[in-house]
């Protein structure tokens, strides 16, 4: 570079920045926007790198740069090609989030009100697309209303749906009902798939304001009620990653089945103790091992952990795949794991028996649960059993039921003192414990749901829940008196507005939360204590619970309010949640007395919570399609269920004993015009007065099962014919 090209150049704030990431430095973003800022109108392309002294050899570079700039909706080019600073355009960049009934909103990138995007709009983009928009004012409604000026980037390339055939013309109808356009396929493009089947379709052209999308049959899923077909649609639907690359297997793979003597150096050995896994009886990858005796008046506690991060390292065809997957998902008889097998079920797994790697959290605790020292190391040991949460139960209560485990009875029991102990200073601390119920579904040889049942959490459960609880505290407070960067596992209180909402429906019941603008979870916990023997507090706690935010990973401690912990991690699962595979190399790096940097922090908590909430949901539609299945052959049967939720179109409703909810559409709630409360969580008719509430008890007919859309429809027991069976 030439002394007159520095000239300019030079004066760019972030130059020093753009010099460690590459090694012939462009002008920084920063400094592109401020150029440009500076000109007052939109330029060429060619002005602007002609200003930037921009060298012949640069030119790809300085565009490809350009060109992620508008696809982050910095700049974009108008009519004339000229490049604009978007800020000056009062313009919205964000994400599309589609509706079924085919208009959208714009989520803003900057966190503002959504924008209502019209069925016209939503012609031109599929849900998941970033753009950029202008505000036009408001639509009928009152809703801020906006047009979309540019396409920033596709979210969609593939998509699963069912293959049609009407007049000749094949199409495919997303299963994402979010996506609301049919997708058209031309001849030859269908792969010999038939109408009706479910296939992955590959997008050719994506939609326009005068086109609609165009796709080719890439895969042949098969027919809609075939065993299994739920979970590979939901798989395809939300891109969960599912096959592992050949690289990714064959990395896994070399490194045996057995821990090599060598690996066992510079680590400490706890062979010797008798280490235990206890999970439920259908686990297969063992995370965690325990061990408890008492240490003077009180206990010493150690919790082995995988050592997943000896295996999967930073940059390793495993570390990308385990990244780009996030966390391991928990379908109904089928799981798709973070890590390969022979590293998730084998060598990772603490398998009884065997010698494992793993990291260890060795604590001491004082009598009232008080922690008086931890340590970290990594170590090598030998689970002695795989216990289950059923066996240890009936261990604690039967010393018979020990059969073949009788020399670890004296330390389970000891376990058990200890979750007392624990318990006590959980409620000392006020941690906020939500009573909720939580299901299994029960499948017979068929594959098809025999019953839904209940999970009764005994003891054994909370026994392991505090150990892990206890591991994930020290891991937090370890990396942040070492000043060491992490991801937390952060969970904020209520916003102004859910507090304000929470309290006003409180009022209606004579009750009232403690705590000022900035309730503590003790404050949640007190109240949940007063009402918990009231016929209503099933109710009052599914609204307070609604009043919570979603736990997050992020780099900024802000504390776990619902477990009322200052500072808290994970760091007790890394076989299938990748932020936890991130604290223990943290872990690793300070105990080396060095510092772990996988990049940036907040992208990587984001992208995270995102995998793990992309998991939730696909669990989430496998559990509703096969709980409409189950109930294809309940139509016209009568249930007793509790209003679990209240919209403006309705209310769902859960039933009792089978665990199933579905809708009573508000047309079906009577002759009257019915409104809806939210604040208080309900609908009221105008006429009569006539109040449906969160939490109220109805006598519902199973009307419509709707296997494509995943919907029940119930009908109010007075409404059904006179010819409806009973349950």
């Amino acid at each position: 570079m030439n002394k007159k090209m520095k000239s300019i150049r030079l004066n760019d704030p972030h130059l020093e920045r753009e010099k460690e990431k590459y090694r012939n430095p462009l002008p920084s973003r920063e400094f592109i926007l401020e150029i440009l800022a500076g000109f007052g109108v939109p330029v060429s392309a060619e002005r602007l790198a002609e200003t930037l002294e921009i060298e012949p050899h640069e030119t790809d570079s300085f565009n490809h740069r350009l060109r992620a700039m508008a696809r982050d909706g910095q700049i974009m080019r108008n009519r004339k090609d000229a490049i604009c600073v978007v800020d000056k355009l009062d313009l919205v960049t964000g994400t599309v989030q589609g509706h079924p009934e085919g208009f959208g909103f714009l989520i803003p990138d900057e966190g503002a009100g959504d924008l209502y995007l019209s069925a016209n709009e939503m012609h031109k983009v599929f849900h998941g697309d970033r753009v950029m928009v202008r505000e036009i004012g408001t639509d009928r409604r009152g809703r801020r209303e906006a047009a979309i000026v540019e396409v920033l980037e596709r979210a969609n390339q593939r998509l699963v749906g069912r293959l049609y055939i009407e007049h000749s013309v094949l199409f495919v109808v997303a299963e994402d009902k979010r996506i609301n356009q049919d997708i058209l396929v031309p001849p030859g493009e269908h792969l010999g798939a038939q109408p009706g089947q479910v296939v992955t379709i590959e997008i050719i052209e994506q939609p326009s304001k005068r086109m609609q999308p165009i796709g080719r049959v890439v895969e042949i899923l098969g027919n809609y009620a075939d065993p299994g077909m739920e979970i590979e649609i939901a798989v395809r639907k939300h891109s969960l990653p599912h096959v592992f690359p050949h690289g990714v297997e064959e990395e896994a793979s070399r490194f045996g089945g057995v821990v090599r003597p060598e690996e066992c150096e510079g680590r400490e050995d706890i062979r010797h103790l008798p280490l235990v896994t206890i999970d439920g009886e259908t686990a297969r990858d063992f995370d965690d091992a325990v061990f408890c005796e008492e240490s003077g008046e009180g206990f010493r506690l150690i919790v082995a952990i995988a050592d997943v991060s000896h295996y999967v390292t930073p940059g390793s065809s495993l570390d990308r795949e385990a990244l780009e997957r996030g966390n391991s998902v928990y379908f109904p008889r089928r799981v798709i794991p973070m890590l390969p097998e022979a590293l998730s079920n084998e060598l990772c797994s603490l398998n009884p028996h065997v010698d494992r790697l793993c990291m260890v959290c060795d604590m001491k605790l004082d009598a009232e649960g008080e922690f008086l020292s931890y340590r970290f190391y990594p170590a090598v040991m030998h689970s002695h059993a795989r216990l289950t949460y059923t066996k240890v139960a009936a261990m604690l209560e039967d010393p018979a039921a020990a059969e073949g485990h009788v020399a670890l009875l004296p330390q389970i029991r000891i376990l058990y003192r200890l979750y007392g102990v624990l318990a006590k200073a959980r409620t000392r601390r006020g941690a906020i414990d939500f009573e909720t119920i939580e299901t299994q579904m029960v499948f017979n040889d068929q594959g098809k749901i025999e019953k839904i049942v209940p999970v009764i959490r005994n003891d054994a459960h909370r026994l392991i829940e505090e150990c892990m609880l206890a591991a994930n505290v020290c891991a937090s407070e370890f990396l942040k008196e070492s000043g060491q960067a992490v991801l937390y596992r952060i969970h904020e209180g209520p916003t102004p507005e859910k507090l304000e909402n929470l309290r006003n429906f409180l009022r209606e019941f004579g009750l009232d939360l403690k705590g000022g603008e900035d309730p503590h979870a003790r404050d949640y916990a007190a109240l949940l204590s007063r009402i918990k023997d009231r016929p209503d507090a099933q109710l009052l706690q599914t609204v307070m619970l609604r009043s919570l935010r979603q736990a997050i990973y992020s780099p900024e401690n802000v504390g776990h309010f619902g477990l009322a912990y200052e500072t808290y991690t994970h760091f007790t699962s890394p076989i299938r949640r990748y932020p936890d595979l991130l604290v223990h190399r943290a872990i690793r790096a300070v105990l080396s007395g060095g510092k772990y940097s996988p990049g940036n922090w907040t992208q990587l908590g984001a992208h995270c919570s995102a995998t793990e909430r992309r998991a939730d949901e696909a669990t989430r539609d496998v559990e509703s399609w096969l709980k409409c299945y189950w109930m294809t052959d309940k139509i016209g049967m009568s249930f007793e269920g509790t209003i679990s939720g209240v919209t403006g179109f309705g209310l769902f409703v859960a039933l009792d004993e089978i665990y199933v909810e579905g809708l009573v559409h508000i047309s079906e709630l009577g002759a009257d015009y019915f409104h809806f409360d939210h604040a208080l969580h309900q609908i009221v008719g105008e006429r009569t007065g006539k109040r449906f509430r969160l939490g109220d008890r109805l006598s519902i007919t199973v009307a419509r099962v709707d296997l494509e859309t995943s919907k029940i429809d119930f009908i109010m027991e007075s409404e059904a014919s006179s010819g409806k069976r009973k349950k």
